[in-house]
């Protein structure tokens, strides 16, 4: 091939290798904002789309297990991306990452996929898991600089105190966000000692903030934790796909806190009153007893003094028969007893109530 001269002579793929490494040089990754058009999947592994203003157009592609947040024709996108020449000589970018961009696009993007996981159960009632108590061991997940995080810690240690803390300090936000969040789900889910719960909060920001509590890898990762998961984001207002998928939403990270432990001032009045009122009740119940006691006693008492009455007019009944039986009665109503054999001849003793006499038997005749 001639060459000019002081001019560079190149071979197609040649002159494609050397503006590809031009561009990765200069440009090894770029962030672009713009709107999404002609967007297709191809055999569900690849995407193609292109993103556009008001002054040009871009061919896009990439992996379907990248798009981590749905997208369609007309929604608004930031992208970040590696350009490059194509071996057909045609200029594209090769997408590591996307996100929705705008209030519309966001909204959009939420409800596409909100849909899809709602479908697959990830929100069912009953698949969500009651928190434990009083927990003695949590684990948190955020952003240790961020005010929602200091709220948090000053109102649990406020409302209880003495809980074991493992703190995972991660980004909140931006795109590398999800990631390290999924990466701290993961590692409290894989200690020997579990936490109790595992707590996910940040405080208020815009929509476009707060997106990353919308990723779907994100989502998953919390439906599926072994670990029962709390997740306070944003204001009372905000509302992500995060927060469904929990297994309990707080509106904001302080409400977390309240969620999370009771007041231990709260607990302490509940206990006086509990107190308070099983002592009335032992009191009341005691009463009752000795009443019911006294009751019986009496009851008791009664019948044995009836049945004392009963032997004392037996006993005295007795007496009075033994009594019409004694010697000495009989013989004050002017009778005799007679002693000895009663033969012709012979000498018997006669006694009344005043006299003992002698007299001999004359005669004895059968009656």
């Amino acid at each position: 091939m001639e060459k000019i001269q002081n001019q560079p002579s190149f071979s197609v793929s040649d002159f494609i290798a050397v503006f590809n490494q031009t561009l990765e040089y200069a440009y090894p990754n770029v962030v672009i904002e713009g709107e999404v058009a002609s967007f297709k999947v191809g055999h569900g592994k690849y995407v193609f789309f292109d993103i556009k203003d008001a002054g040009g157009s871009i061919g896009c592609f990439m992996t379907v297990w990248q798009m981590r947040q749905p997208i369609q024709d007309g929604m608004k996108v930031i992208l970040t991306a590696i350009p490059k020449l194509t071996q057909w000589g045609k200029f594209s970018l090769t997408v590591k990452s996307l996100r929705p961009s705008g209030e519309g696009a966001i909204k959009k993007s939420f409800e596409i996929l909100k849909a899809k996981l709602d479908n697959e159960g990830l929100f069912a009632i009953e698949r969500k898991r009651l928190l434990p108590r009083i927990p003695q061991h949590v684990g948190v997940i955020s952003s240790t600089a961020a005010a929602g995080y200091g709220d948090f810690i000053k109102i649990l240690g406020d409302r209880w105190g003495g809980i074991k803390i493992d703190v995972a300090n991660v980004q909140v936000q931006g795109e590398s966000a999800p990631d390290q969040i999924i990466r701290a789900i993961e590692y409290f889910n894989q200690q020997e000692l579990l936490p109790e719960v595992i707590i996910i909060i940040r405080g208020g920001g815009s929509a476009d903030d707060l997106s990353t509590f919308n990723d779907e890898l994100l989502v998953r990762a919390i439906a599926g934790s072994r670990v029962p998961t709390l997740v306070g984001v944003g204001h009372e207002a905000d509302e992500s796909l995060a927060d469904l998928a929990a297994d309990v939403r707080a509106s904001t990270p302080s409400n977390a806190a309240q969620i999370l432990v009771p007041d231990r001032q709260d607990v302490i009045r509940m206990i006086h009153s509990q107190v308070g009122s099983l002592f009335s009740r032992v009191l009341q119940l005691i009463d009752q007893q000795r009443h019911l006691v006294s009751d019986s006693l009496r009851g008791a008492i009664e019948v044995i003094a009836k049945t004392i009455d009963e032997q004392f007019r037996r006993i005295n009944s007795i007496r009075d028969i033994l009594s019409q039986l004694d010697p000495n009665v009989i013989l004050g109503r002017g009778y005799a007893m007679l002693r000895g054999p009663m033969k012709v001849g012979t000498i018997i003793e006669i006694e009344t109530s005043k006299q003992i006499m002698k007299a001999e038997v004359k005669n004895v005749v059968n009656k």
